[in-house]
């Protein structure tokens, strides 16, 4: 089928956009209110962009907590979320005022930031400590909301020494979750190698 993204005339019963970006991986963003208010929130348009130095950036859809968290402190801290913690990841996403602390909410455990005046998820396989390098206006038509891009340069890395293995990182063994269209997850349980042409 071919359909027209600017109209999104596909005549399905949902968007299909979100199940053709996929599995995209999980940012589980903590962060601070200048108030010093923890703030926990998932986000699934996010990647990494740059490997020298090390860049991540993900896009938010309408005026959040986290966003207003990262414009008045500049920093945010990027937590993975394995299976085991995907129900509590989940309840991180309600809709909730900004006084609400999401680690309290979810019953998690809070282990401090090296670099970064934040709260990073003590559970989570991996975490990396971020911070602010730009936030960009994404164009939008006149029926959308807004949307930011919004720009981090990694500044420390955490990572659950039961998932280093022979020198490497076993991503596998840490069971990532993605996100895919609609309600549907997937999560990282066999991976393959294949070397590119030199």
């Amino acid at each position: 089928m071919f359909y027209d993204a600017r109209a999104n005339d596909h005549g399905l019963a949902g968007d299909p956009f979100k199940a053709l970006i996929g599995p995209r991986p999980i940012a589980w963003i903590s962060t601070m209110s200048a108030e010093g208010v923890a703030n926990l929130a998932p986000y699934s348009f996010f990647n990494a962009m740059a490997e020298d130095p090390h860049y991540v950036a993900f896009g938010s859809g309408g005026p959040k907590h986290t966003l207003a968290n990262i414009r008045a402190t500049g920093v945010f801290c990027i937590n993975g979320v394995s299976a085991d913690l995907a129900a509590a990841m989940n309840k991180t996403a309600a809709y909730v005022g900004p006084e609400v602390d999401e680690f309290k909410l979810a019953n998690l455990s809070r282990a401090p930031c090296r670099t970064i005046d934040c709260p990073r998820v003590a559970a989570s396989p991996w975490a990396l400590e971020c911070r602010l390098a730009q936030i960009v206006d994404l164009p939008q038509t006149d029926q959308s909301v807004q949307d930011w891009l919004v720009l981090g340069r990694v500044v420390a890395g955490h990572i659950d020494d039961r998932f280093i293995r022979a020198g490497r990182v076993d991503t596998a063994a840490m069971h990532l979750v993605g996100r895919l269209g609609y309600a549907e997850y997937a999560t990282v349980e066999s991976p393959w190698r294949m070397r590119r042409p030199d």
